[in-house]
């Protein structure tokens, strides 16, 4: 039977490509031999690369000197965005009609290596390049490698130098404690101390979990573990900020619009290492003048969320060395270091960290030193279901008034029967 995308949202009911994960077919364990010569027609789908210079780097650039070294291999490119693309896996793998190379977040590849679609890959790719220790952690499942890294995208806290040294803070916060009151003491005039709504909220809760000493799930994605006190707490500490009056759920800013620590509206926020790049492309004063600091999210531990794209084969490609090949080449250090400046990301490498790239980018620098505090979302081969109820389960104890407890236990029942339906 030919299945398009209206048939399979109308078979799963819920309209959620996640839920296609516990009820579609599953792709093959292998992806045949991968030793042959690289050659034939394959499918690349990736949502990082946006717009006309994306495109121009992906296509002139890296595609270019791939074309030069596999003559005989010709890519086509599938562009999507990260709204459209587990949606657009898991219709592939429903119709068996998968993209030869995938690129998917981290926390994606236990849900579909656990469904056989996408294929393990050599392990000698984990020693190819000197990876920062903990880059490859969300690359593997069940202790196999399934993908390779190419792009980091971390969450750290950026605050505003001038407001710190007007108010008198003379340092960063070491904790919770602080935090809160360091926000309070800035929050004057309209603006708020501290923005921690302007990154997705699934993604800033779990870094709070995290620099809680909590954890997601146990070791072998089987068990919830974050309905304890940690992740608790993290969540009332968003709703202490609010009750303080120093955060606001409503003054958040959209994506690609300036942030309001940029526009002064807030003196601290959580953020992205890409805003170096947002800010010096919209606000290219805040960096010559040295406003802007940051530093890692901590309480009882120090904690930077490290999301990311990474590249994996597909099991069912025709032409698996090719795959393997594209695999091998995008995650190569000239194809990392040409997205990351794209993008304003982190690479991975070690091989990279003396690049003038890195060097000039003080919020990418940051994030390459702090890697052994690097935590990454996931652990489960339920997560792209679990992933799309965090928000809206947690956000009416932000701007409602049910309690921080309540709704971290709503998550966690919603969590346990993804778990189990795995």
């Amino acid at each position: 039977m030919q299945l398009n995308r209206r048939s399979l949202l109308a078979a799963i009911g819920a309209g959620t490509a996640a839920a296609a994960l516990s009820g579609c077919g599953t792709g093959t364990s292998t992806a045949g031999s991968a030793e042959g010569p690289a050659e034939g027609e394959i499918t690349l789908l990736t949502p990082i690369y946006e717009g006309a210079d994306g495109k121009t780097l992906l296509e002139k650039e890296i595609l270019g000197g791939f074309r030069k070294k596999y003559p005989d291999v010709e890519v086509n490119v599938d562009y999507t965005t990260y709204n459209q693309l587990n949606e657009k896996i898991t219709t592939g793998l429903a119709g068996g009609l998968l993209p030869d190379v995938m690129m998917m977040g981290v926390g994606w590849i236990p849900p579909f290596a656990a469904k056989k679609a996408i294929a393990e890959l050599p392990e000698k790719f984990a020693t190819a390049h000197d990876y920062e220790k903990r880059v490859l952690e969300p690359s593997r499942y069940d202790g196999k490698l399934y993908a390779l890294p190419v792009v980091l995208d971390t969450r750290i806290v950026v605050y505003r130098k001038d407001h710190f040294a007007e108010a008198g803070i003379k340092k960063t916060p070491a904790n919770w404690a602080e935090l809160r009151a360091v926000a309070k003491q800035l929050t004057k005039n309209g603006r708020v101390g501290f923005d921690p709504f302007s990154i997705d909220l699934r993604q800033c809760w779990e870094t709070f979990l995290f620099a809680n000493g909590g954890q997601l799930f146990s070791a072998d994605g089987k068990k919830v573990l974050f309905t304890d006190a940690r992740g608790v707490e993290a969540l009332q500490f968003f709703k202490d900020l609010v009750k303080d009056g120093s955060a606001e759920y409503a003054k958040k800013t959209e994506l690609g619009a300036p942030t309001n620590v940029q526009t002064g509206k807030a003196s601290m926020m959580m953020t992205t290492s890409a805003l170096w790049k947002q800010v010096g492309d919209q606000a290219p004063d805040l960096l010559k003048d040295d406003k802007l600091g940051a530093f890692i999210l901590a309480n009882r531990k120090p904690a930077m969320l490290q999301g990311g794209t990474l590249v994996t084969q597909s099991a069912s490609s025709k032409h698996p060395a090719a795959a393997r090949a594209l695999v091998e080449y995008l995650a190569s250090p000239e194809s990392i270091l040409g997205a990351a400046k794209q993008r304003g990301s982190v690479p991975g490498l070690k091989d990279l960290s003396d690049s003038s790239y890195v060097k000039e980018n003080k919020f990418v620098e940051l994030s390459l030193r702090s890697m052994g505090d690097a935590c990454s979302e996931g652990g489960t081969p339920a997560w792209m279901e679990i992933r799309e109820k965090i928000k809206p389960t947690l956000e009416p104890a932000i701007v409602g008034t049910q309690s921080a407890k309540d709704a971290i236990a709503e998550l966690g029942r919603l969590a346990e029967a993804a778990i189990g339906r795995m």
